[in-house]
């Protein structure tokens, strides 16, 4: 009886004991190279006007399950008289085949560039569709650590996770690296607009970019700031973030900030650091007074920045204890 796609990953997996990751990752993408079942298509979702150049496909949902076929990030789209470039490309083939299918029956206006602001999958696993679509030149951006972790075992990690998470709904998606790097004080013009990109550091992860449409007033974030979820910090830094905020704030001229995940709007900054100020002072509260990680969470409740958002914040209860203890772990270490 032949091997099911699974298994033949599993094997893989056991293998890697034995191999080195190159092998590993040979293995891993031949599996995935061979002929496979596609997840079905995702239903059309509405293009919303967040400015006079951007764009956005808005995922309501926070998390990948099998009932939303994984679309749990917002696709940005930035239109100019050169061109539209994207700004995420959803987390799968099949999401990014639907905002293709959306945006050119919204304006039919070629994409002629893709930024991918980190390496979490949700972000980048689009990117297949965008160069099936127009051509494998189309220009993916992006930091050079997200490429170089696209391009490795982290990529390969999202591209497993996001079928597991879905149960197949994104099967059929391979991994399209970025192949143009970029960083801070990068510029693109598209003739009427400017796109400018800033990175200061490890925030949500150590390679984040975020997109500002300059004219505009319009800041892509990525994952830096999020509209009522919790950012995933387990790869970045809370004070790293509050840096990064204040330098978003004070080098550009920021009206509407655009999250990768709910709703934009000049909120979205107030919401996300007054719940992380709550969250990382608090901890550095129980540290100083001796508290011990097991404790941090009921310290960190009591602080209305945080309590007050556990009713609107999606998936809050699975994750609030997780991410009050990378807190308290990130200022335990900062006292040595």
């Amino acid at each position: 009886m032949p091997l099911s796609r699974r298994s033949l990953i599993a094997r893989a997996a056991q293998l890697g004991v034995a191999t080195g990751v190159a092998e590993l990752v040979a293995m891993l993408e031949a599996v995935h190279a061979a002929p496979q079942d596609r997840g079905p298509p995702v239903p059309s979702k509405p293009i919303l006007t967040i400015s006079p150049h951007v764009f956005m496909i808005e995922a309501r949902d926070g998390f990948p399950t099998p009932e939303n076929l994984g679309l749990m990030s917002n696709v940005i789209f930035v239109a100019g008289q050169r061109g539209t470039v994207v700004v995420d490309s959803g987390a799968s083939v099949q999401i990014a085949e639907m905002a293709i299918r959306q945006w050119k029956a919204f304006r039919n206006q070629p994409v002629i560039a893709v930024i991918n602001t980190h390496y979490h999958g949700d972000h980048w696993l689009g990117n297949q569709a965008f160069t099936a679509e127009w051509g494998p030149e189309l220009p993916i951006y992006a930091h050079a650590g997200t490429r170089e972790a696209i391009a490795g075992a982290v990529g390969i990690f999202w591209r497993d996770a996001m079928e597991r998470w879905t149960n197949d709904a994104t099967a059929g998606t391979r991994i399209v690296a970025p192949q143009k790097d970029i960083d801070h004080g990068f510029e693109m013009s598209l003739g009427d607009v400017t796109l400018r990109i800033h990175h200061y550091g490890k925030a949500h992860t150590p390679n984040d970019l975020c997109v500002e449409v300059v004219e505009d007033g319009v800041m892509c974030v990525g994952d830096v700031l999020m509209d009522r979820r919790i950012a995933n910090m387990e790869d970045g830094s809370y004070p790293g973030t509050f840096e990064t905020i204040d330098m978003l704030t004070a080098n550009s001229r920021t009206k509407i900030w655009a999250p990768g995940h709910g709703d934009a709007g000049p909120q979205v900054v107030t919401w996300q650091r007054e719940l992380f100020e709550g969250i990382w002072q608090s901890c550095v509260k129980a540290i100083e007074e001796g508290v011990p990680l097991d404790g941090a969470l009921a310290y960190a409740l009591k602080d209305p920045r945080v309590s007050s958002r556990a009713a609107e914040t999606k998936g809050w209860d699975r994750n609030i204890g997780k991410y009050v203890s990378i807190a308290y772990l990130e200022a335990e270490q900062a006292q040595f």
